[in-house]
């Protein structure tokens, strides 16, 4: 079983920067891919960002690519996901997720969850 934790997030104005955090427990978390999601009111879950296990390899949605980079750290089992020119239109309550079926876009395919932490963009 992992457990995730994400912090990080709070207000901001438009054009500023937040990094968030997701911390794993367990053991295996250095062998699990990783996933960022945000999900606003009244919109299904958008996939943001993935990173295999190794940090080797990447992947970003098209609405984040140049704006959002995610990292890892194994040794302490953490995933970042550094945000820069915030928009209004990125609010949203972001959560970071891991599978075990390797790369994937589709929230279906992770198979743990953190609870979420609220990213608010003001204009």
């Amino acid at each position: 079983q992992v457990q995730l934790v994400e912090s990080g997030g709070g207000l901001v104005q438009a054009g500023g920067s937040l990094r968030l955090s997701c911390v794993g427990s367990g053991r295996t978390f250095s062998a699990l891919d990783m996933g960022w999601f945000r999900q606003a009111p009244g919109k299904e879950r958008e996939f943001l960002s993935y990173i295999n296990w190794s940090g080797g390899g990447t992947y970003y949605a098209d609405s984040v690519k140049g704006r959002f980079t995610i990292s890892r750290d194994n040794v302490k089992n953490t995933v970042y996901l550094d945000m820069n020119n915030l928009k209004p239109e990125d609010t949203a309550v972001y959560s970071c997720a891991a599978s075990r079926r390797g790369w994937s876009v589709l929230p279906s395919n992770y198979d743990y969850w953190g609870q979420g932490t609220q990213v608010t963009v003001s204009s």
